[in-house]
Parts: structure tokens; C-alpha cells; sequence
């Protein structure tokens, strides 16, 4: 048997954290088994589908890295073949048609409200109950279908994440799969197109547990084979809520853009409620060697902003010089880089990407070399002393001589610091504020090597009145 998984995301807004990981778990199965993996896009939510949604989750999953081999498949699509399937339920007495109104259910679970009982359809056009009530169809609007969910006995499946679960089938009452335009309602659309794409694992958020018997009903109704159902823990936030929109940003691509890599977002959603020994640091490819149900976590897992920021440093240290470089471009151009008098992007970043937590946080750091740098008279008033000023000449003097590369600039600001009596903290506060009017930058030779000895004997010469 060829594993087929999928992900059915509805277009109604953003790829969101829970979703990007239930993608990514059925992802990672299928290509753990050389299975395939199906897009389906579950759009038939018509006053919230939109096409911009569409595409954006599609940009997240390509951005995470997340390929699919099918699709993506759209439901509206498919109605001929939902009507066809509903057909067959009525034809083989497992569905039928019902007329009750908007107002005659309100009124039913009022009543039922009112006696204490749970607000329920009362299957009062199952054929045999619309007989003997003599109802009559009307002939004024369309029927939905209704599904006939049996009344006694109970249904259960073996989840692959939960272990046995079961519902009583009184708990469950005739639910609609056709609405009255023709248009499929969740529950059975999921059922026949999972049968149409040959789906064997279901792998989905665990706020889906209780219509999985729904679903369970009508895939026998049909006498197919019923998939694997495997139901993963939802996401908290740290405060052991709902993760939402206070916990901070809850869409994937709002993460891109700020600044965090794919890599990093991989790893981070594959640990969340799934774990491969004490592993925290793994590509995707080790994730596919690794992934397995049997270690997905019974319980909530807590989404911690912290961990993904940690993961997110440690991959932009490991990242190319090259690939960050291109990623962090566009973040300086945003920023007004002023790039023709500055030195070239890859040893920037280089020098300065062991400390940056994202790819904002490098850019802005990388405008060191490519912005405005010009400091406050208050500030070269507070750092330009007397003392410091001789030894700023004698320096301007030696870089104005010496090879231009780190060690021979670190060799002529220590040749510096000896003839004047000065410890570096003395001599480096300074001369970073002339030159790039910041008191915090790398270390001072690797800084003044990346300006460049023009820019470098300008600024001083501006500072210290030295032609």
C-alpha cells in the first residue's frame, strides 16, 4: 500500500501556526514511507474563501519548504461528484432529503432547551417519521440531505496518536451533507474526497476528534476502507491559552517577515508535541528520516517565542555568507542602505551574523556600513578629549601607511595604545563614534577593515581638522 497523506486548509485567511505544523507532520510521514502527499483546498466557505488566501497559503508552504505531488484540488470543483455520492447514500436508504426550515429548528431546540434536553435535530423527515407524521414535501425550496446516523451502538476507531476512542451514536443526531445550493458540508466533503485521493492517513489537529465519527459513519455508509486517523495536540501559548493573536504573530509568513528563516520554523513546529530523543537542532531531511506517529505527544503542546528565536540565531550563524546576503538586501534597501559607499554585502554580514537573532536584527546591525553616520555634537564632545586626541592623530597617521587587512590595522592600533599609555576601551570608544557615530560595533579592526581606509581617513580627518 502507497501512504497517501494530505492538508485541506480552508482559504479564509493566513496560513497559521497550527495548520503549517498539521501540514508538516503529514508531509514528513509521506516522504518517511515514499508516499505521496495531497494539497486540498477546502473552499466552500463562499462568503470567506478568497483567492489572495489561496495564495498565501500556498507562498507559506513553498517559503516552509513544504512540497506537495498532488493538487492543490478545490472542492467547488467537485459538487457534480458530491451530488453523485449523495445520491447514492438516498438510494441505498443511508441519506434522505429534509424541508425543515430555519424557524422549525430554531423552535425544535427551543423546545428541547427548555426540557432540558440537548439541542438536536429530531429526525422528522427520515421517511418513516415524515410518513407516519404525513408530512409533504413542498414544493416552495430544496431539500438539504441529511445523513442517517445510526441510533444505537457506539462508534470507535485506534487513533494513531490518542490510543481507542468511541462515541455513543445517540450522542450524534442526522447531520446535513448536501446543504440545499448543492454545496457540501465539512464532514462529508472530507469523506469523499479522501476516498476520491486515496487517502490512507489522516493527520490532522485534534480539535477534529469528535467529527471524526461522523465521518467514520459515512465512509462504511459507503463501504470503503477507512483511513488512519491520527489527531495531533492543539498549540498554547505560553500562558497555557489558546495560541491567538495577543501571544504575537500567529500567521507563517508574518514570521518571514520578521526575519526569521524557514529552516529555523521547520525545525521549531516539527517539535512541537513531537520529539526524536533529546534532538532540538535538525534539518528537514533528518525530520523525514525521523518522523513516526508513535512519537507525536499525547498532550498540548506550548508555542515558546524564546526557542524560536534560539533556533532562529543558531541557523543564521550557520547559513552562507551568500544566501544571507541575498536575504538581507532587500531588509537594507527598506532601511535606505546607501550601497555604493559602502563595502560589499558578504563580509558584512560575515562579520556580524554570530549575534543577530533575525534577518531584521542583522540588517539593521549591517546598516553600520551603509547608513547615516554622522554623530552628535554632544557626543563627539563626550568622547573627543584631550587625552584621547593625540593618539587619534598618531593612529589617522599609521592607517594612513599600514597593509589594509585586520591584522596590520590591529597591529597599528595597538602600536598606538603603547606610545600613549591608553588601554583600548580608551582608544576604541572614540574612534568608534567618529567613525560610525554608534558606541557599540564589532570589534574595532574588523570594523575599520570593512569601511575601508578611504572612508576610514576621511572621517577622522573631518573630526580632528587634519588635512
Amino acid at each position: 500500500m502507497t501512504i497517501r497523506t494530505r492538508f485541506a486548509p480552508s482559504p479564509t485567511g493566513f496560513l497559521h501556526i497550527g495548520g503549517a505544523r498539521t501540514a508538516l507532520f503529514s508531509w514528513a510521514y509521506a516522504r518517511r514511507h515514499g508516499g505521496r502527499f495531497v494539497l486540498r483546498i477546502e473552499d466552500t466557505d463562499l462568503e470567506r474563501s478568497t483567492q489572495a488566501s489561496v495564495q498565501a497559503i500556498l507562498d507559506a508552504m513553498r517559503w516552509l519548504g513544504i512540497d506537495w505531488d498532488e493538487g492543490p484540488e478545490f472542492q467547488m470543483q467537485r459538487l457534480a461528484r458530491y451530488k453523485q455520492i449523495a445520491d447514492q447514500l438516498i438510494a441505498a436508504g443511508h441519506a434522505y432529503p429534509c424541508w425543515a426550515t430555519k424557524e422549525e429548528l430554531d423552535a425544535m431546540r427551543e423546545q428541547q432547551r427548555a426540557r432540558g434536553a440537548k439541542p438536536r435535530y429530531d429526525g422528522r423527515w427520515r421517511p418513516e417519521r415524515a410518513r407516519a407524521a404525513g408530512l409533504v414535501p413542498p414544493n416552495d425550496r430544496p431539500p438539504v440531505v441529511r445523513f442517517r446516523t445510526p441510533e444505537a451502538g457506539e462508534v470507535g476507531w485506534s487513533d494513531l496518536v490518542k490510543g481507542p476512542i468511541a462515541f455513543p451514536n445517540a450522542e450524534l443526531d442526522d447531520l446535513v451533507i448536501l446543504r440545499a445550493d448543492g454545496v457540501p458540508t465539512y464532514n462529508f466533503g472530507v469523506v469523499v474526497d479522501d476516498l476520491d485521493m486515496n487517502i490512507t492517513h489522516v493527520i490532522r489537529g485534534d480539535d477534529h476528534v469528535n467529527n471524526t465519527p461522523r465521518q467514520i459513519h459515512i465512509f462504511r455508509a459507503l463501504d470503503a476502507r477507512l483511513p488512519e486517523f491520527a489527531h495531533v495536540p492543539m498549540i498554547l501559548g505560553a500562558d497555557g491559552e489558546r495560541l491567538s493573536k495577543r501571544h504575537g504573530a500567529v500567521s507563517v509568513m508574518q514570521y518571514r517577515d520578521d526575519g526569521f528563516v524557514p529552516e529555523a520554523m521547520v525545525n521549531y513546529l516539527a517539535r512541537l508535541g513531537w520529539s526524536h530523543g533529546d534532538n532540538e537542532v535538525f534539518s528537514a531531511q533528518q525530520l523525514i528520516e525521523w518522523f513516526d506517529l508513535g512519537h507525536v505527544s499525547h498532550s498540548a503542546a506550548q508555542f515558546d517565542p524564546g526557542k524560536l528565536t534560539w533556533l532562529n540565531q543558531h541557523y543564521i550563524k550557520a547559513s552562507g555568507d551568500v544566501r544571507l546576503a541575498a536575504l538581507v538586501g532587500p531588509q537594507l534597501r527598506a532601511l535606505g542602505a546607501q550601497f555604493d559607499r559602502g563595502p560589499t554585502l558578504e563580509p558584512v554580514v560575515a562579520l556580524l551574523k554570530d549575534r543577530a537573532t533575525t534577518i531584521n536584527h542583522l540588517a539593521e546591525a549591517a546598516m553600520l556600513f551603509y547608513g547615516e553616520h554622522a554623530p552628535s555634537a554632544a557626543l563627539v564632545s563626550e568622547h573627543l578629549t584631550e587625552t584621547v586626541l593625540p593618539a587619534l592623530r598618531m593612529l589617522k597617521a599609521r592607517l594612513a601607511e599600514c597593509s589594509w587587512d585586520r591584522p596590520a590595522i590591529s597591529a597599528a592600533v595597538k602600536q598606538v595604545l603603547a606610545a600613549n599609555g591608553l588601554k583600548m576601551p580608551q582608544l576604541a570608544m572614540p574612534l568608534r563614534v567618529l567613525l560610525t557615530g554608534r558606541t557599540q560595533t564589532p570589534s574595532i579592526d574588523a570594523t575599520l577593515e570593512l569601511l575601508g581606509r578611504e572612508t576610514v581617513l576621511a572621517r577622522l580627518s573631518h573630526h580632528l581638522d587634519i588635512d
